[in-house]
């Protein structure tokens, strides 16, 4: 199984963001779409990713979200390229999904965009590899079973 196996049953749209947009715009995007992270663009092309997680770290080093403490910036005014990833580790449809698992696990991501001749194509998740595996390793099963019984129809 591969990658490409996984995101033809997601919808072909990737979120993304402008990289002047700010970080409440970023999360509000999130939370409307009931996603993890964000593609964020310059000019088209994609320069970074925004996830849940550097939400999270820019809440701790820039700002505390609408309170707007002494010192601190409100998301308001924190533009994502200032806490965006930008060391981005991307995967191709012909990608093994047991290899992209255990690059996500070595790197301790949850998402990867992914790329086909140098154009962005999806988003994986964390969530979309368990599922697939979870569904695969079920319908082992099932047929491992009948099999065993000599109910397999074969």
């Amino acid at each position: 199984m591969n990658v490409k196996d996984v995101i033809k049953d997601k919808p072909h749209v990737v979120y993304s963001v402008d990289q002047g947009s700010s970080v409440a715009a970023a999360i509000e995007q999130m939370m409307e779409h009931e996603i993890g992270a964000l593609i964020v663009i310059k000019d088209d092309m994609p320069v970074g990713l925004l996830s849940e997680r550097d939400v999270i770290k820019c809440w701790v080093n820039m700002g505390y979200g609408s309170t707007g403490l002494k010192g601190k910036r409100l998301f308001k005014d924190i533009k994502a390229h200032e806490v965006m990833s930008t060391n981005l580790i991307v995967v191709e449809p012909s990608d093994d999904l047991c290899y992209v698992m255990n690059v996500m696990i070595k790197n301790r991501i949850r998402h990867l965009p992914v790329v086909e001749n140098k154009r962005l194509v999806g988003m994986l998740s964390m969530r979309d590899v368990v599922r697939t595996q979870v569904t695969n390793l079920q319908a082992e099963n099932h047929y491992l079973k009948e099999y065993i019984t000599d109910r397999y129809p074969g």
